[in-house]
């Protein structure tokens, strides 16, 4: 018996290790359907990552990406600060050794990170992404972008919702703690009287 439970034992986590073998990372991009600018919030002197998701449809086909961040001024007058070509690089500026590369090894993720934000860091941050894929006969072009509206703040706001789901965490945990202590002595008194009975039928 206990070498058949064994045997599959040994079966079920075979099939496990194939399954997580199989996986497959999925690239989900939560601004794809955005059509204004996605709006983020960064606190004074914190680190601050700005996402910046570019899926692509498939995987297999061979591709060049490339990468390129803007400040804009305004709607004509941009600044280039960060470039991904083969290796990332930031540009001279205001922003030269605070700009570190945040993304994924596949490019599908290209997002960067602003260390020690501070307060001339808010404005609108554009992230310009330029595919090219290699096909047998022709070689297209693809390029999108997202425009991000940072606000710096200088100290966090606390979000109500997560303080509510913050004190309802708690509340359950106590309530899963007394629930759990009801079952134990319950438990140990039905046990206890299980062992009086059964001593009372021996002497008895």
């Amino acid at each position: 018996m206990i070498t058949q439970m064994m045997r599959t034992l040994l079966g079920f986590l075979s099939l496990l290790i194939f399954t997580v073998q199989e996986c497959r990372s999925v690239c989900v991009d939560p601004n794809a359907q955005a059509q204004k600018d996605i709006e983020t919030e960064a606190v004074l002197g914190k680190p601050m990552k700005l996402s910046c998701i570019s899926c692509m449809k498939r995987e297999e086909i061979e591709a060049e990406t490339k990468v390129n961040w803007y400040y804009l001024y305004s709607d004509s007058d941009a600044q280039h600060i960060y470039q991904y070509n083969n290796l990332p690089r930031d540009m001279d500026g205001p922003w030269k050794g605070r700009l570190l590369w945040n993304g994924s090894k596949d490019l599908q993720d290209v997002s960067i990170s602003i260390a020690n934000v501070t307060m001339n860091d808010s404005g609108r941050y554009k992230c310009v992404v330029e595919r090219t894929f290699y096909f047998n006969l022709y070689t297209p072009t693809f390029s999108n972008s997202i425009t991000i509206n940072l606000v710096v703040r200088p100290k966090a706001i606390k979000d109500p919702t997560a303080l509510y789901s913050e004190i309802m965490m708690y509340v359950l945990l106590v309530f899963l703690t007394f629930w759990l202590l009801v079952e134990m002595i319950y438990c140990y008194r039905k046990i206890s009287k299980s062992d009086e009975q059964a001593q009372d039928s021996a002497y008895g």
